[in-house]
């Protein structure tokens, strides 16, 4: 058990059910209530890959950069599934500031500098082990080395959406954001970098 972990929850047990994508377990843990009973849980939970994100904005423009592509989950629930998202990608080893830089380019085509980290966050943490950093980075528009669109031999058809900053924030109280980092980042950048109607510089 690594340091610092609550010794209230035990792991009795983890079977694999599925190893496609991401792995799925079925994990039985025993845990003891605040009254001091023990109970026994059974809970199903994906092993994902940990994120980065990072959302682009140009303060002189009061613009941002996202991407919309189909997402199969929002799809059985009831959306059309095309969602206009922050650049975001696994880790697959690499330093989380890294993966954010290296998304932006492979999605968006921008090269950037410099990531500034916001939050660190679990996903879903009921069902998933994934955790995501998430990042801000300033994009400057003569910096862009290449169309974007992500890699197609990753299956990834990326389209690369720039707004400006105040409709972007509209789209997120009707509806056409509903992507929690982006909006999450988006609250950010409004808090602290870009305000709403120009009320920072």
């Amino acid at each position: 058990m690594p340091d610092g972990q609550d010794k209230s929850v035990r792991i009795v047990h983890e079977d694999l059910i599925a190893d496609d994508y991401y792995p799925l377990k079925k994990v039985t843990y025993e845990q003891r209530r605040r009254d001091g009973k023990r109970q026994t849980q059974t809970r199903e939970v994906y092993d994902c890959a940990s994120g980065a994100a990072v959302l682009l904005y140009n303060r002189q423009h009061r613009s941002v950069v996202l991407t919309r592509q189909f997402r199969i989950g929002a799809r059985l629930n009831g959306h059309d599934g095309f969602l206009l998202e922050a650049v975001a990608g696994v880790l697959d080893g690499a330093p989380p500031d890294q993966r954010a830089k290296d998304e932006a380019h492979e999605e968006t085509g921008y090269d950037i500098e410099h990531v500034e980290p916001v939050l660190e966050l679990f996903v879903s943490p009921g069902s998933t082990t994934e955790r995501m950093y998430l990042f801000v980075a300033e994009y400057d528009r003569a910096r862009r080395s290449s169309p974007g669109g992500g890699l197609a031999e990753e299956g990834e058809d990326i389209e690369v959406v720039e707004l400006d900053f105040d409709d972007a924030l509209a789209m997120i109280e009707t509806g056409g954001i509903l992507d929690i980092k982006t909006v999450l980042l988006l609250r950010h950048l409004e808090s602290t970098v870009l305000g709403r109607h120009g009320e920072r510089s």
